[in-house]
């Protein structure tokens, strides 16, 4: 299986190293954490990528040194007692997944997440402390992609799911952490929604036709979701101050996005969302094989005063993992960042320029977080993001300088491990903690 060699191949130990050697100069504005998670299975077997174990991989800067590396799987029930779909009162186990996707920060709290399940709360030194349920709030499972308003500082987020009787639920936690809003979002079925965009006035949902596949999910040991021709394809967009509110649904053509890069409210009234559209995702064939499809950027306009969405292809270029500075979520934000194959590009987001950093050959970046140089939000700063290296099957954190991506790395950090391929994280800075 592809997922289980080559640089997707787990790693069997957890290990902590002091002292990193650097090509290069860290930059002393940066303390902090460089975190990333990603599938590993503790078995080193898995039917699909998406299952496997939790792991966090994390590079401590600070003082203009690579202090440590420590990388630490997940400790969720799932890892240490195995799957449980149900708990002793037969209600769904919300503790009982991989937590393998994202690894965020809110209210002081540092969580591992996984849209299956509930997070996992981690110590700043990667231990897992336990499932972290909002004080017995949450009683779904929390979406991989929340998104933190920059200027209210709550956290938005939703949960889905197969059985609930509407699928979808939105939830609100403020700056504390103290989870304020849940309603229940009615969708035509149990449809994949793995992200979703927030502006400052509103928050959109992406309802589109990746739908659970009970006969994939009796087979096992695959994802049990496949393409539905016939589910239609729509973005809902709530008001963020009325968020009981109705829910207002714009048709699209049909699609599958797995990672919106921003979205922000036009002076003229309308939303403008930037995504990584795929035509199509996991349609089955005679054979119950899906052709691999990739994504490229496009661009939609919400009109709510016409009712229409305006669809535009931004670039042709493959690519996934698209990231801004996160201080200008729901935001106008200039710049976006995309991982394409051994490259980084930075789009210019209202010019259309592009500039790409690429590794080389061999040399394949994962998805970038932005870490900021000063105060000023979509001002000066760093991506960070590991890189593996075919050639001596190693990886390295590299360090680019954002507003000058074409250029040689600024610092290039050399791990004692390699990092398999995994999926998002974030630059966590002290000041930030």
């Amino acid at each position: 299986m592809k997922h289980l060699g080559g640089n997707y191949a787990p790693v069997t130990e957890e290990l902590t190293a002091h002292d990193l050697p650097v090509t290069g100069t860290i930059p002393p504005e940066l303390a902090g954490w460089y975190l990333r998670n990603g599938p590993n299975p503790a078995d080193a077997a898995s039917g699909h990528w998406f299952f496997g174990d939790g792991m966090v991989h994390g590079v401590r800067l600070d003082g203009g040194r690579a202090v440590s590396y420590r990388n630490r799987w997940v400790r969720t029930t799932r890892f240490t007692d195995g799957t449980r779909m149900y708990d002793d009162q037969g209600r769904r186990d919300l503790t009982s997944g991989p937590a393998n996707t994202h690894v965020v920060r809110h209210a002081g709290r540092t969580l591992a997440l996984v849209e299956t399940a509930l997070p996992y709360e981690l110590t700043r030194d990667l231990d897992t402390l336990g499932p972290y349920d909002f004080d017995g709030r949450l009683g779904t499972a929390m979406t991989a992609h929340p998104k933190t308003c920059p200027a209210t500082g709550q956290l938005h987020f939703f949960g889905y799911g197969m059985a609930e009787p509407t699928h979808l639920t939105y939830h609100r936690a403020d700056a504390t952490g103290e989870l304020v809003i849940s309603r229940s979002i009615e969708v035509p079925g149990p449809t994949m929604l793995h992200d979703f965009a927030l502006t400052a006035g509103h928050v959109v949902f992406m309802d589109l036709p990746v739908v659970f596949d009970l006969e994939l999910a009796l087979t096992g040991g695959t994802m049990p979701y496949s393409w539905d021709d016939g589910y239609g394809a729509r973005l809902g967009v709530l008001r963020r101050d009325d968020p009981h509110g109705a829910v207002r649904w714009f048709d699209v053509d049909p699609c599958y996005v797995f990672h919106s890069l921003n979205a922000h409210d036009a002076p003229d009234g309308t939303l403008v969302l930037h995504v990584m559209r795929y035509p199509e995702m996991w349609r089955r064939t005679a054979d119950g094989s899906s052709a691999p499809q990739r994504a490229v950027l496009w661009k939609w306009t919400i009109d709510p005063a016409r009712g229409t969405v305006r669809e535009e292809q931004i670039d042709d270029r493959p690519g996934e993992f698209p990231r801004v500075d996160d201080r200008l979520t729901g935001l106008d934000s200039l710049h976006g960042h995309v991982t394409c194959g051994t490259s980084l590009v930075r789009y210019d987001l209202t010019t259309g320029a592009v500039t790409a950093h690429d590794f080389g050959p061999g040399r394949t970046p994962g998805e970038a977080a932005f870490a900021p140089a000063d105060d000023v939000p979509g001002g000066p700063g760093w991506l960070l993001t590991y890189v593996h290296d075919a050639a001596t099957d190693r990886s390295d954190l590299v360090v680019l300088d954002a507003g000058d991506l074409a250029a040689a790395p600024v610092a290039t950090v050399h791990l004692p491990a390699r990092v398999p391929f995994g999926f998002h994280g974030n630059w966590l800075a002290d000041t930030d903690a």
